[in-house]
């Protein structure tokens, strides 16, 4: 796969989710527009919680990890670079290793994805569990 694939394949999906770790609560537009991607993309909870895990949360936790916390917005450009960059070496060795450590890269937005998990069965007609 080459990074325009990636790009075409999960770059708005990625976009969508980026709000998770924005240094605010998503707000309701925030989760709609999440929601609605995600039903575009036909995700099951379990592709979502890999997604989330594997393809952003290495990429994205550096952002809640910098000196310069203030962060509102992100430039997309960058962060798709960083992001296809990322998803382009996450084979083998590397993905075992993400998916070891995915369990501390999540942990500061663990609840919002809970959120997120929740509103999408609402939305779903599926009960939260």
């Amino acid at each position: 796969m080459n990074a325009q694939q990636l790009v075409d394949e999960r770059g708005d999906l990625w976009l969508a989710l980026a709000p998770l770790w924005l240094d605010r609560e998503p707000g309701e537009r925030d989760y709609a527009r999440m929601i609605e991607v995600i039903e575009r993309y036909e995700l099951s909870l379990k592709e979502l919680e890999w997604v989330f895990r594997l393809e952003l949360a290495p990429v994205m936790s550096r952002y809640q990890l910098s000196v310069a916390s203030e962060w509102r917005k992100f430039d997309d450009y960058q962060l798709m670079k960083r992001l296809v960059h990322h998803n382009l070496r996450l084979t083998g060795w590397r993905r075992k290793r993400w998916m070891l450590f995915s369990g501390l890269t999540t942990m500061m937005t663990r609840h919002r994805i809970n959120e997120l998990m929740n509103r999408l069965m609402v939305h779903r007609g599926q009960l939260p569990s």
